[in-house]
């Protein structure tokens, strides 16, 4: 509403203003552009009379001809200064009037005694010369003095209403521009006071309320002051605030609830490979004890009984001894994860090298061939990592491709921006489609049988495992062609708090 009044207020004040301008300009106008100039061509068409009489009057006294000069320069003087007078007062009769009357005194005075004068004096006549003819052509000429002198009394008159109208004018605009400058900064003052009151102080209210709830206090009610629309944005911000208290609420509830369950997942793992691994530990000794006698029964017995029992006694011994391999993996998979107390700055060049002295009779039996590229230091557990490998590299010897030697290709690339390393382990083998690169990293998953390849298929999720425990991630490169590449990362050295 004060917005509005200011407005009006400033739109009134400049519709006077504009007023008083054109009033000023107007009066400025008739002043010095009719005014004046009729006041000067008044005096300078009575001053053309002066001169043609002096010329006249000399020429007749004296007859000499020199005398005519300044009475030609008047009668020229007189057309010109009538013609701008006449032109000058256009628009004002009454003046215009006057200046008729004074120039019809003039014409009678200059054709009844001017031009018979000059040409009788011409003539050599002398009648003109007179004391009676000069005493009549004054009573003529006085006639146009005065006809002239009250054209310059109206001109004065007009000429002081004129300058009069001015100076109210150039007041009036002064005081309508004073006073809207008044108005203006008074307005501006008096909203600059509403504002403060009924905007800048209730939002500064809001604004503290809100940042107090910002700064953490979740607790604390955002004021409501007026007026209505700062009333309503508290309204907005408390609802919202409201809100979020009780988001965090629920979301407190669900992370305390989430942290019991990881609790008791934490302690069910922890269970299970405490049970894993005293099940494993535990089993060995009577599955070795019945390994042992039913292999003593396979040496004395083979031969002796029917070849049926040969058969079954076959079946048992690659029983517990498979049963035995199982349960061994079992027991090493379990021991993956337990603490990191054994992390040190490890070689991979020398866990890779141990790995490979490991394998050294399988990998000469089928002639495999590796060429290692320069191998980075890692913050691990070195027997983990020397398990690792061992398990890659077996697996690459054993699926190589029956008519060729096996070729294993060791890589290693830093990644800067993810800090870690990328290791690879490309083979020349019989290779693993694309649809089974999440079943291999499961336990005991067998891609092949028993009888064509042996093994227990726990190798990939033992190294899955260990690389997990290590911070990093392990994949079939499903692009690879000409055999099967696993890659795995790990982190740089003193990423995860190693040296």
């Amino acid at each position: 509403m004060l917005t509005l009044v200011v407005a009006l207020g400033l739109v009134v004040v400049a519709a006077v203003s504009s007023v008083a301008l054109v009033h000023l300009v107007d009066s400025r106008q008739a002043l010095l552009d009719h005014t004046d100039p009729a006041s000067l061509s008044a005096d300078q068409l009575l001053v053309a009379y002066v001169d043609e009489e002096t010329g006249v009057r000399g020429y007749i006294l004296g007859r000499d001809t020199a005398y005519l000069h300044p009475a030609l320069s008047g009668l020229r003087e007189q057309l010109s200064s009538a013609r701008n007078l006449n032109k000058e007062l256009q628009g004002q009769p009454e003046l215009l009037r006057l200046a008729n009357a004074a120039e019809a005194a003039g014409r009678v005075w200059v054709s009844t005694w001017v031009v018979p004068a000059v040409e009788a004096t011409v003539k050599g006549s002398s009648a003109y010369a007179t004391p009676a003819a000069l005493a009549n052509e004054k009573a003529l000429l006085d006639r146009t003095r005065n006809d002239m002198a009250a054209l310059n009394r109206q001109l004065e008159l007009k000429r002081t209403q004129d300058g009069n109208n001015l100076t109210t004018a150039t007041e009036l605009l002064a005081l309508v521009v004073g006073g809207g400058v008044i108005f203006l900064v008074g307005g501006l003052i008096v909203l600059r006071i509403i504002l403060r009151r009924w905007v800048t102080t209730p939002l500064a209210l809001v604004a503290s309320d809100a940042r107090m709830v910002t700064s953490g206090d979740l607790g604390h009610t955002i004021s409501s002051p007026e007026p209505a629309e700062i009333l309503e944005l508290a309204t907005d911000l408390e609802a919202m605030r409201q809100q979020i208290v009780e988001e965090l609420r629920e979301a407190e509830a669900a992370r305390a609830e989430l942290d019991e369950r990881n609790e008791d997942l934490r302690r069910s793992n922890q269970e299970l490979e405490q049970f894993a691994y005293v099940a494993s530990h535990d089993l060995q000794e009577p599955l070795r004890k019945v390994t042992s006698f039913v292999q003593l029964l396979q040496q004395r017995y083979e031969g002796n009984l029917d070849e049926r029992a040969d058969q079954y006694i076959a079946f048992a011994v690659d029983g517990a001894t498979r049963m035995q391999q199982l349960i061994s993996d079992l027991l090493a998979f379990s021991r993956v994860g337990r603490d990191t107390e054994r992390f040190e700055v490890v070689p991979m060049a020398d866990c890779l090298r141990a790995a490979l002295d490991n394998l050294e009779p399988s990998m000469t039996e089928c002639s495999a061939r590796v060429d290692v590229a320069l191998l980075p230091d890692v913050w691990g557990d070195r027997a983990l990592l020397i398990s690792l490998w061992q398990n890659l590299i077996a697996n690459a010897v054993k699926f190589h491709a029956e008519d060729a030697a096996a070729e294993i290709l060791i890589d290693a690339v830093l990644d800067p921006e993810q800090r870690e390393w990328q290791f690879s382990i490309a083979d020349n083998g019989i290779g693993i489609e694309p649809r089974f690169a999440e079943k291999i990293f499961l336990i005991f998953q067998r891609l092949h049988g028993r009888n064509r390849y042996p093994g227990t298929g726990i190798g990939l999720a033992l190294c899955q495992k260990i690389v997990d425990f290590h911070g990093g991630r392990i994949w079939l490169d499903t692009t690879y062609q000409g055999g099967a590449r696993i890659c795995f990362t790990l982190p740089v050295v003193g990423r995860e708090g190693g040296a």
